[in-house]
């Protein structure tokens, strides 16, 4: 998922529709294995979700990049505090 999200966020930088709204946005480089990364992650969802422009707001690319940080953010949260079990966590669910 990170690596997903590493490259969907280098698209959306040069797509001509949303380069504009992800012009003052850093480059997302993430880094499971780096403590720092929660901070990043929540700094970025910060900027991707409130973007100096109202029409970036309305961007469905741009929304997407916001959810998918989220949850993965949301998933290693929950996942370092140890509340996720592993089959939680890969989405496995006993039917």
């Amino acid at each position: 998922m990170a690596r997903e999200l590493n490259q969907l966020a280098s698209d959306l930088k040069k797509d001509p529709e949303t380069s504009f709204c992800m012009a003052n946005i850093p480059n997302l480089y993430l880094d499971i294995h780096n403590a720092c990364v929660m901070h990043k992650m929540r700094t970025y969802i910060i900027l991707v979700e409130g973007p100096r422009h109202r029409h970036c707001s309305y961007s469905r690319k741009m929304w997407k990049l916001g959810v998918t940080v989220r949850q993965l953010y949301f998933i290693m949260s929950q996942k370092c505090h140890g509340v996720l079990s592993d089959r939680e966590g890969v989405g496995v669910h006993n039917l």
